[in-house]
Formats: structure tokens, sequence, C-alpha cells
């Protein structure tokens, strides 16, 4: 699994990077295409072109990769509702906490910057 770092900056060159990826995880608002998608995720992948790095990491979940190959977290978040995952959770991947700990982070405030 990717490891989590500090900032994820989805800029011009990184979109441009994650477009087939961001299209694809965009198209699981159609209730046909996240069923799809679930009878075979890997010939889904196929179908948006992914690369091999960007296919791997829909297909091993692993969401900081997915990231760092240019996906943007609104997007990425649509696969993690398919997978019953919170925001909480991704969160707390992104960020080196369980999803408990991020929830209580953000309840006391977040992070503090200064």
């Amino acid at each position: 699994m990717g490891k989590a770092k500090d900032d994820y900056v989805l800029d011009l060159a990184q979109n441009r990077r994650g477009l087939a990826l961001n299209r694809m995880c965009g198209s699981f608002k159609h209730a046909e295409n996240r069923a799809r998608f679930s009878a075979d995720e890997a010939a889904y992948c196929d179908e948006y072109g992914l690369s091999a790095e960007q296919k791997k990491a829909i297909l091993e979940r692993d969401w900081t990769g997915m990231l760092d190959l240019g996906a943007s977290i609104f997007y990425t978040f649509k696969l993690a509702m398919m997978d019953q995952k919170s925001m909480q959770y991704l969160g707390g991947v992104f960020t080196g906490m369980t999803a408990e700990e991020f929830a209580a982070a953000m309840r006391s405030g977040g992070r503090k910057f200064g």
C-alpha cells in the first residue's frame, strides 16, 4: 500500500496524469457502471485505458497510490463508497491514522498550523 504523506496537490500535471483514472471513478455515479465494474474490475479498468500502475492501484485498493498516480480524492471516494469505506477511513489512510483517530482529530479542530 502507498505511504501516507503530508500533501497531495492536484495540479495540472497531476490532473492530466490521472485523467483516465478520474474519468473511470467518475463513471461510478451511474448504477449500471458500478454493476459492470463489480462484475469484472480489470476489464472495466481496461475500458478506460488506465495505465498498468493505475489499474494495479485500483485492483489492490492502494488509495495513496491512486493519489500518487493523479487521482482526485473526490473521484477516488466514489470507489471507496462502493467498498463501503467512509471518508474518515480514507482520511485516516492518507494521514497514517485509523478512521477513529482521524474522526477524533477532525472533531477537535483538525490539523493545527503555526
